[in-house]
């Protein structure tokens, strides 16, 4: 698994990914006003966007009802088959162990993440979840998702 890391100095004009990234920061805003953990999602395959997804785990009362999976889940469903080859996942923290499992099972491309989760993400915990061939990407709008995520839970205790 190669990871790469991006400075916040990247332009819209320079990354793609930082564009991405808003968009998945806009679906975490979703999740922060359903008081939802703010994490976002979005799926995009050929420079589109075919899938968004934020955490839904207290509205829906499932574990499993992670950004992560609800986006998989719609882009599988765009595609009309379970792989997401040629496809890039952009979260804003970085995917827990059963999030990873699922993306490796999907052989997603391409995870671009924004924070990292040193308590839950499948680097620590999992970094072999994943489909050989998926490359990862760290750090794309790092501070903005960490921020988003201190604030929430600042705001609960």
């Amino acid at each position: 698994m190669a990871i790469t890391y991006y400075s916040e100095n990247e332009t819209k004009d320079s990354n793609p990914d930082i564009y991405f990234m808003r968009q998945a920061l806009h679906e975490a805003q979703k999740a922060a006003q359903r008081d939802e953990v703010p994490v976002g999602a979005v799926v995009v395959c050929q420079g589109r966007i075919i899938a968004r997804g934020h955490n839904l785990t207290e509205t829906l009362t499932d574990v499993t009802a992670h950004a992560e999976m609800q986006a998989i889940t719609a882009a599988a469903g765009f595609l009309g088959g379970k792989y997401l080859v040629d496809c890039t996942l952009y979260v804003t923290v970085e995917p827990c162990v059963m999030c990873a499992g699922a993306l490796g099972w999907s052989q997603i491309s391409r995870i671009v993440y924004g924070a990292a989760d040193e308590k839950r993400g499948f680097a620590r915990f999992a970094p072999l979840a994943l489909h050989p061939k998926t490359e990862v990407v760290s750090g794309v709008l790092e501070a903005e998702c960490s921020a988003l995520m201190k604030d929430f839970f600042k705001r609960k205790r």
